[in-house]
């Protein structure tokens, strides 16, 4: 039986990586070794990256309730232990989106979470 050599699934895999690192200055998108480094890195930053956007997203949310709140006369801690005890569930991306688009609404809420902590 003959042999089959593999030089078409290498050259597909190697494509698939130069495609990968398509975009990437000098040798990072032409040579193989080098995009494949270079596309390793890239992937293993991204997934970090996905876990850090989260990160981010919170802290900016609670960043604009704290600013919210502080309006209201509450800080944020006070503010959210208040509406725990109002039995409000609501998330922080709800209450940051209510802190910039509804002020009425969130003072309502931080008007209720200073009548339970009183």
């Amino acid at each position: 039986m003959a042999r089959i050599k593999g030089g078409m699934n290498a050259k597909k895999k190697h494509n698939r990586v130069l495609k990968l690192a398509k975009g990437y200055r000098g040798a990072r998108s032409k040579q193989y070794r080098v995009a494949k480094q270079s596309v390793m890195r890239a992937l293993t930053s991204s997934y970090a990256g996905r876990k850090q956007r989260k990160r981010q997203m919170r802290q900016l949310w609670i960043a604009r309730i704290n600013a919210a709140a502080r309006m209201n006369g509450l800080s944020y801690s006070k503010f959210m232990h208040g509406l725990k005890l109002a039995d409000v569930d609501m998330n922080r991306k709800m209450l940051a989106e209510m802190a910039v688009n509804d002020a009425a609404g969130f003072a309502t809420l931080a008007e209720t979470a200073k009548s339970k902590l009183a």
